[in-house]
This record gives structure tokens, sequence and C-alpha cells, in this order.
């Protein structure tokens, strides 16, 4: 075959080019990161029905364990696998090869994609019941909790292909830096389970089937939201005549390392559920406070981390495929100074407002304030690791687009061990907190390493990122100060008090930053107030 390109070829090639500008950066994780948060609010909706239908009781806990299971797997072969093997070679496919043989390469990834989907599903849905024992074995001492957990699993376990097949579609959108589809789908599933679960208490006598049931009705709509954003970029789709493609040996050699990391990470949530659902230790309910309390997490960490995470790594992947390495080190300098500039006062804030924030958004119907205590505390233990979590998801994309999955996979190992011996010493005296606990430390323990063999790799890292951390942990400081005085000198009305007290969190953050000359405030009070940078006339 011919090495010289056509023009659509060449258009490909461009599109997939890295591009030098943080601004672009920013503006491809702006729309990721509007996507996930109105995919966020409409899962707090969401997880508000659900509160007050299923509260932090029996079957609360197995549709969280029931919806856990394919989650899992989903990692492993959707978005875990699409990030770490397939994004990075499909970059590499866009700048060296020609049209042709980028498709090629994606029609085989596909079928591949499909044929280990199925053959997991299956075998899920078949091995269910042992499963669930090895996942929750504490719901063996409640048949009925442990039986309904079954049912519900075998329910819902087609939705792991229906999401995998979502995956490996937005990876090809990743690839031509197209970011909207893969942003807005998953608010369907939250559409499509809000929808459902009124509908559920009202026809159904056991409403939590319903619940199931429209998770994979979410499922189809993910899926089928992404297909025209892929037929614009040119894929159709093309039964190859041979699997044995050189990109999937590739992208096999990538994701062998990346499956066992994803076997240690998926090892470290089953060890959570796995204490968690211990209740003569860390008392009933404790699944279902782990799932709220994680779900405030994860909107700052979605609406942030994964999206910058997301948008980064096309770029570092295209700078690493050229060998430009310094690009590489201040696109990633930048990625983590702006994930320490959200998440530290962040990080306070929720950490202060534990309490009310989940009465608020969560106390009514079966959600007691039992559920509010032990939801808050978990709440509150993840909030110590929460600037890990985020900084985790670039230092691993950044392994990542460098084509490394070993390293990331080795270090996880590590803290799966510290993880699980914290665990056990912490689930003790501070209950269902505790497993939350251990997860921040070892949250920030893995950062540490990680940072510490990047920072070899690309000998230096830490050219500014000292300084900048310790100016926005100064504003922090005396961001929570502020919150936590003025939350105790306003004694009523919860609800308002709760958001502007909130709000003023931020902005006292905000200011401060400005006064401490840290860049990041700088740009948003330029976007904030574009009058005020423009020279006045005489």
């Amino acid at each position: 075959m011919s090495n010289d390109k056509s023009p659509a070829a060449r258009g490909i090639i461009r599109a997939a080019l890295p591009i030098d500008s943080n601004h672009a950066i920013i503006k491809s994780g702006s729309i990721i990161a509007v996507g996930t948060l109105t995919s966020r609010i409409l899962g707090f909706i969401r997880d508000v029905i659900l509160a007050k239908i299923l509260g932090t009781g029996l079957k609360a806990d197995a549709f969280f364990v029931a919806t856990k299971i394919p989650n899992l797997f989903r990692d492993l072969v959707g978005e875990g696998a699409t990030n770490s093997s397939v994004v990075p070679v499909l970059s590499e496919y866009m700048v060296k090869k020609d049209r042709q043989e980028f498709w090629d390469f994606v029609n085989v990834i596909l079928i591949w994609a499909m044929m280990a989907l199925s053959l997991i599903t299956i075998l899920g849905m078949i091995f269910v019941d042992p499963i669930v024992r090895l996942i929750a074995p504490g719901f063996m001492a409640n048949s009925e909790k442990f039986y309904l957990t079954v049912k519900l699993t075998r329910l819902v376990f087609p939705y792991l292909i229906l999401i995998g097949l979502t995956a490996y579609s937005m990876a090809i959108l990743y690839a031509f830096k197209s970011f909207a589809a893969p942003a807005f789908s998953p608010c369907l599933l939250n559409v499509a389970m809000i929808i459902g679960a009124p509908l559920s208490v009202r026809f159904l006598e056991e409403p939590v089937y319903g619940l199931a049931i429209s998770v994979l009705v979410g499922g189809v709509l993910q899926l089928l939201a992404q297909q025209p954003a892929v037929l614009k970029t040119g894929m159709r789709l093309k039964i190859p005549t041979t699997l044995k493609h050189p990109g999937a040996f590739q992208v096999g050699r990538l994701f062998l390392p990346r499956l066992f990391g994803s076997g240690v990470y998926q090892a470290t949530v089953l060890l959570d559920t796995f204490c968690a659902s211990l209740a003569s230790i860390v008392g009933p309910g404790g699944v279902s406070a782990i799932y709220y309390a994680n779900r405030i997490i994860q909107l700052p960490m979605g609406v942030f981390s994964v999206a910058l995470a997301s948008a980064v790594l096309p770029t570092m992947a295209g700078f690493a495929s050229t060998n430009d390495m310094e690009k590489f080190k201040k696109t990633l300098v930048f990625s983590l100074e702006n994930i320490f500039f959200i998440m530290f006062p962040t990080s306070i804030i929720i950490l202060l407002l534990s309490v009310p924030l989940i009465r608020v958004l969560f106390q009514r119907g079966q959600f007691d304030e039992y559920s509010t205590a032990i939801t808050a505390g978990s709440l509150l233990s993840y909030c110590l690791g929460l600037f890990s979590f985020g900084a985790i998801k670039i230092m691993v994309t950044a392994f990542h687009a460098m084509q490394d999955t070993r390293t990331p996979v080795k270090v996880a190992a590590v803290c799966l061990v510290i993880n699980a011996v914290l665990n056990f010493i912490l689930m003790w005296p501070l209950k269902v907190s505790g497993i939350a606990l251990a997860s921040s430390i070892a949250a920030t323990i893995d950062f540490l390493i990680l940072f510490h063999f990047m920072d070899k790799k690309l000998g230096g890292l830490n050219s500014g990122l000292r300084i900048f951390i310790f100016k926005v942990l100064v504003a922090t400081a005396v961001t929570g100060i502020s919150v936590y005085l003025v939350w105790h000198f306003w004694t009523d009305g919860e609800t308002i008090k709760l958001f502007v007290i909130g709000t003023m969190g931020f902005v006292i953050y905000g200011l401060m930053c400005l006064w401490l000359k840290v860049e990041q405030a700088h740009h948003i009070w330029r976007w904030l107030f574009p009058i005020l940078q423009q020279p006045t006339s005489n």
C-alpha cells in the first residue's frame, strides 16, 4: 500500500494532530464538564428519588450491589480499556496511517469488543449466584436480601454489553476530538431511571425490578445516542476479513497489564463492598451509605477530573507519539494545577457541610436520621482524599498516553494491599466511615507514588507546582475557617443557609487566590468580568 495519503486522509490526520494550546484542552474539557455536570444533576435527582423509595434498607443494598457488578466489568472492558489501550493506539493510527488502515483497525477492535462483552455477560448471568456470594458475603445472613440481589443482578447484567459498546463508540469520537455526544449521552441513563422510578412505584408490586429495567433502557439510549456522531466521522461497519490485525495486537499488548490493573481496582471496590456488607461490624445500611456518599464525591470528580482527563488524553497521546515530551510535561502540570485548584476548596466545603448536605439532599421517606449519619460520615472521610482521587485520573491518563499501562498497575497493586489492611483496621472503630477513610489514605499514597515515577520519567515536574500548591492550600485554609465560623453564627433556614454559605466559600477562595496571584483565578476573573480588562480611554 502506498504511503501517500489522500486529501481525506490528511484531513483525518489534521483532526488528530495534537494542539499545543491549553485553551483547546480547556475548551474540550469544558464540553465534557458541562455534559457531565448535566448528567450529575440528573443523577442527584435520580438518587433523591431512589433514597425516598429505597432508603438504606434491604432493597437498596440489593439494588446497589446488583448494579455494581456489571459496572465492575464495565471498567474492565469498557471505559477503562478504551482509555488505556484503544484511544492511544487510535491516536497513533490517525497520525501515522491512512484512512483505510484506520477504519480497518476500528472494525477489528469493535468485533473483538462485541465478542468479549457477550462472553462476559453470558458467563456472568450463569454464575451470578457465586459472584454475589463473593462480593457481598454479608448478604447470606439474610436470605431475602441475597436472593433479591441475585435476581436483580441477572436482570441488569446485559447492561454491560450496551455500555461497553457505548464506550468503544466514545473512543472513536475521542480520537476525532469530538466530545459532545460522549459528554451528554450519560444523561440518558439518569433520565430513564427518573422516569422509570415513579412508573415502577405506580404499576409494579416490587418497584425495584422496574428500576433494574430502567437501567437497561438507559443503556440502549446511551448507545443509540453515540451513533449519529460516529457516522459523521465516516465510520461504516464492515466485517473484517481477519481479526489478526497488528493494531489489535498492539491494543492487546497494552490491554493485558490494564486487565490486571482493572482487576486490582475492582478488587478495591469489591473489598469495600465486602466490608460494608458486614452489618455485624459496620452496622446496617453500609453498602447504601457508601453508594450515596460516593455519588456526591463523583460530582466534582466527573465534572472536573474525568472531564479533563478525557479531554487531555488524545492531546497527550499525540505529544507522546511525536516524542514532544516538553509539551507533554507542560500539559500534565497544567492539568494537575487545574485539578488541585478545584479539588482543594471543594473538599473542605463539602467536609464541613457534610451532615446538612446529606440531610437536605436525601433525608425523606425511607432515608431517616440514621441514614443521614452514616452517609455523612462516609462523605467526610471521602473528602479527605478527593484531591488524590482527581489527581490519580490525570496521572494514570499520562502513563496511558505514553502507552505505559504497567506502572499504574504495579502502584495500584501496592495500594490495594494498603487499602485492605486499613479497611480491616479502621472499620472496627469508625464503622462504615473507616472504609471510606481507608480509600482516601490509599488513594493519596497512590497519587504520590505515581507522581514520583512520572517525575523521574520526565526529568522533573515540580517546576512551579510546589508554590502553586502552597498558595491554594493557604486559600483553602482561609475558606475553611470562614465557612466554619459563618455556619455556626447562622442559626436557621438550613437549605438556604447551605446554598449561601457553600457559595460564599467558593467566592472567598476565589478572592484569596486572586490576592495570591494564582493564574487560574485571574483567568476566571477575566472571563467573568471582561469589561474590567479593557483599557479606559482618556
